[in-house]
């Protein structure tokens, strides 16, 4: 009987490893088929490592050199590079070294992506575009997989054509420093996409292909890996800028040149000089809008009525309609008569060009207060002036009614901002901390000494205040008049400002308060 129990256990055993073995083998099936549906065909929507890209030829392109415009210093030294690709083969003859990669720095819609495609134009060479987002993958190995079928792209492309330009947006994406990484593969991942670029970039094969890597970023050099950087990788680095003066009014006359516009008073030096800080893509947008609202005035042309009113509508946001009571348009007014009198008074570097008391955006009023140049180096004093400026409408509301409102949120954002970097990465606060304490070794020092430093921010603020509120009191008629002119008219715009300034024998400060 033990016997038969004993065998009975063994065939019970041997039944369910049976069953065990077949299901572990059909889900492996499963699996493996899945994955290749996954990597090969993606179920009728394309691979997850196929590249969502295609070539375009040079001529395709249609952006030439002389429609780069508002960057003419940019274009000097990219020229450099433009013929550095087309003398490649005279270049290796006599020994030089092969341009492989060109980095293009700079804050977005600056025109990186259009200069790159003004190059592939200009050298008559296929032009591949990739965002560095689409070369990441979520499965370990999938971004190195295709940056590879990229450059396989390319150099098919290069074998037939003569030469092939690689064009990777936000190449940060893929292109941070590498680290050692644990958990579910995913730093793993990014490091091989990463050693699979520079390898790529490395260019060690039988033989030579004229490709070219063009690269766009946001983020400084530093923040890039170093392999990336040397030479023999990105072997120039191009650092394009917001447009000067002259460039503005360049950009002006070049996007309304293919418009209707009122050529007699279209005042191109005047816009350039409103247009500080605006970036090629702003501009741009600025008469695209202004078209738009041509059109929906029933305008034959563009005037510049249509071009300040554009740049009110992108600067402003929309105007909303919400009706105030009698006691808020009382409190907006206060609070943008506020912000009008000390940037007017004590902020030497902006201009008071509109004070509005109609909510526009996620704003209940709004003071427009562009800067008159473009400044490269901001001191001490300017970001004191600065803080002022952003401090008005509090102060004003506090001499007025004693108390304040939620309005001075998006203020105090941008005044604490400034007032704990001029402390905790300039060195500018009273106790006189040099270090950029917003790194990450600053991690080792006591919450003590961090403290001190928050304390010493807030002082900064404090003094603003003090000084703020002193400037209003003194100038208070003037916060009045402000005051009752928006509540009679909503808008005040540059030239109705300027004249109660004028009355009052009020100009404009040179100088810090």
């Amino acid at each position: 009987m033990e016997s038969f129990y004993k065998d009975q256990l063994k065939a019970s055993i041997g039944v369910q490893l049976y069953i065990s073995l077949v299901t572990a083998i059909f889900m492996g099936a499963i699996y493996t088929y899945m994955w290749f549906w996954m990597m090969f065909r993606g179920g009728g929507y394309g691979s997850l490592s196929q590249l969502q890209t295609r070539a375009v030829k040079g001529e395709e392109i249609g952006i030439k050199w002389k429609d780069v415009i508002g960057m003419e210093e940019v274009k000097r030294e990219a020229w450099e590079a433009v013929e550095l690709i087309k003398e490649r083969f005279k270049l290796k003859r006599i020994g030089g070294q092969i341009l492989r990669g060109v980095l293009f720095v700079g804050e977005p819609g600056v025109g990186k992506t259009y200069l790159a495609k003004a190059i592939a134009t200009e050298c008559n060479m296929p032009f591949l575009s990739v965002v560095g987002s689409e070369l990441e993958g979520v499965i370990v190995g999938l971004g190195a997989q295709k940056i590879r079928k990229l450059f396989k792209y390319a150099r098919d492309l290069a074998e037939l054509h003569g030469g092939c330009i690689i064009f990777i947006d936000e190449v940060d994406s893929v292109a941070r420093p590498r680290r050692g990484g644990f958990g579910m593969g995913g730093q793993e991942s990014y490091n091989m996409a990463v050693n699979q670029l520079l390898a790529e970039m490395d260019g060690l094969r039988s033989k030579e292909y004229n490709i070219v890597v063009i690269a766009a970023t946001n983020v400084q050099e530093g923040e890039l890996d170093p392999a990336l950087m040397r030479a023999g990788r990105f072997d120039r680095k191009i650092y394009i800028g917001l447009p000067g003066l002259e460039d503005r009014e360049a950009l002006f006359h070049y996007y309304l040149t293919n418009m209707q516009y009122d050529r007699q008073g279209m005042r191109f030096d005047h816009l350039a000089r409103l247009s500080v800080g605006n970036t090629p893509a702003d501009i741009s947008n600025i008469v695209r809008e202004a078209s738009l609202i041509a059109i929906r005035n029933k305008k034959q042309i563009i005037t510049m009525k249509e071009i300040m009113e554009a740049r009110e509508r992108i600067a402003l946001g929309l105007k909303r309609k919400v009706k105030y009571s009698p006691k808020e348009r009382e409190k907006v007014s206060f609070h943008e008569a506020g912000h009008v009198v000390v940037t007017y008074l004590a902020v030497p570097f902006k201009d008071v060009f509109k004070a509005t008391i109609i909510p526009r955006g996620h704003t209940g009023g709004s003071t427009w207060t562009p800067e008159k140049e473009a400044i490269e180096v901001r001191d001490k004093n300017h970001l004191l002036c600065t803080i002022k400026g952003y401090l008005g409408g509090y102060v004003a509301e506090k001499i007025k009614y004693g108390i304040t409102s939620v309005g001075v949120s998006d203020d105090f954002k941008q005044a604490t901002g400034i007032a704990y970097k001029m402390v905790w990465s300039y060195g500018m606060g009273n106790s006189e901390y040099i270090g950029d304490f917003t790194s990450s070794v600053f991690d080792r020092y006591a919450p003590s000494f961090k403290g001190e430093l928050d304390v010493d921010a807030n002082n900064i603020l404090k003094e603003c205040v003090r000084e703020t509120e002193e400037l209003l009191r003194k100038n208070w008629d003037i916060v009045e008049t402000i005051v009752k002119k928006l509540i009679e008219k909503d808008e005040l715009n540059y030239d109705e400002i300027e004249a109660i300034f004028q009355e009052y024998k009020k100009g404009p400060s040179q100088t810090s308060i």
